[in-house]
């Protein structure tokens, strides 16, 4: 992880936004390296990044409701959590608090001709990694529950309208419903469905033991998670496409380590039987190692995208770091009988 981290840190992408949700998505998995490594550098690394940016959220989209912007705001609030500077929250609570006072309709139409706002509501399944942790992070910092109450009720709202109740598997969006793939079978997305356990994950960590919405969480990480374990390929990664992995038969790392991470955490939590998730998660998080050059370079990784695809298996991408480092700190809490829980 150290040298993964450390590649990532040396070699930073920058034809993306330092703020961006591609770039949130590594810190988000840094600040867990953080509490792990033995060295400061990480937690410094990202204490630099805050500092820089003047812990702002991201502006790409022009719109205070984009969730991809808000990504960054995970990483703000673990930071306040652990030093408690109220600059790091400054400028998340000026605009999520924009967001309560000015609600929009919840049309999740992924059009945009149809949909005027179709991307300032969470309507495609990746917004469920980037939107809802930040917010209940946001939360868990001020004590605030209208910054709880909104992300899960617009997660409920999000998977009324993508989460296929028969398959246990969410579409990117709706475009997705009438597609197939070669074999006949649905389209589901294999980042797409790691970003959503990645979400729920992140989600579930800071959300009360008593929310009266738990067990409802709790209920969909566990359906999704024996799903995903079906899908899981012989080499322990997944493929592009869940359901076809004949038609994308390249190795894929950014959702394989989402779904790493998600069922570490899961076995960790108790949420998922040991003897039954324990195996797949060590052969997934062996074949992420693989997929590592000895520089640290993460390859197999999907560039951006929102459906399955052909590509480089030489492709890298900071984001699929993110998913690495998470993996990694559950896989090691996994591994060590006293090691912290979270």
């Amino acid at each position: 992880m150290e040298r993964v981290a450390d590649w990532q840190l040396a070699n930073p992408n920058m034809k993306w936004e330092p703020t961006l949700w591609t770039q949130a998505t590594f810190y988000a998995g840094a600040l867990a390296l953080a509490d792990l490594s033995a060295s400061p550098r990480f937690h410094d690394a990202m204490m630099k990044m805050g500092e820089t940016s003047g812990w702002k959220l991201c502006d790409y989209h022009k719109s205070p409701y984009n969730a991809d912007d808000h990504c960054i705001g995970q990483t703000y609030a673990e930071l306040y959590l652990r030093h408690h500077d109220p600059r790091m929250l400054a400028a998340m609570i000026e605009r999520f608090n924009f967001v309560l006072a000015h609600p929009i309709a919840d049309n999740l139409v992924f059009d945009r001709t149809l949909n005027p706002d179709w991307r300032n509501t969470w309507s495609w399944c990746d917004a469920l990694f980037m939107g809802p942790p930040a917010w209940v992070r946001l939360y868990a910092a001020t004590g605030e529950k209208a910054y709880l109450d909104f992300a899960v009720e617009k997660w409920w709202k999000t998977s009324d309208f993508l989460y296929d109740a028969k398959e246990h598997l969410y579409f990117r969006d709706n475009t997705f419903f009438a597609r197939r793939e070669a074999n006949g079978e649905k389209v589901f997305w294999s980042r797409g469905n790691g970003w959503v356990m990645g979400g729920l994950v992140r989600v579930l960590q800071f959300l009360p033991a008593d929310h009266p919405a738990r067990a409802r969480f709790v209920k969909q990480f566990q359906e999704m998670a024996a799903r995903v374990l079906t899908c899981q390929q012989p080499d322990g990664l997944w493929r592009a496409s869940l359901l076809d992995p004949a038609s994308y038969p390249l190795k894929e790392t950014s959702g394989s380590g989402f779904f790493a991470y998600a069922l570490a955490w899961g076995v960790n939590q108790g949420l998922l039987d040991r003897a039954a998730y324990e195996p797949a998660v060590w052969k997934a998080w062996q074949a992420l190692v693989d997929c590592v050059t000895p520089e640290g370079r993460l390859t197999h990784v999907q560039p951006v995208g929102a459906n399955p695809r052909q590509f480089d298996p030489d492709a890298t991408e900071v984001y699929g770091v993110g998913a690495f480092l998470l993996a990694g700190s559950e896989v090691y809490r996994m591994a060590g009988p006293a090691q912290t829980q979270r």
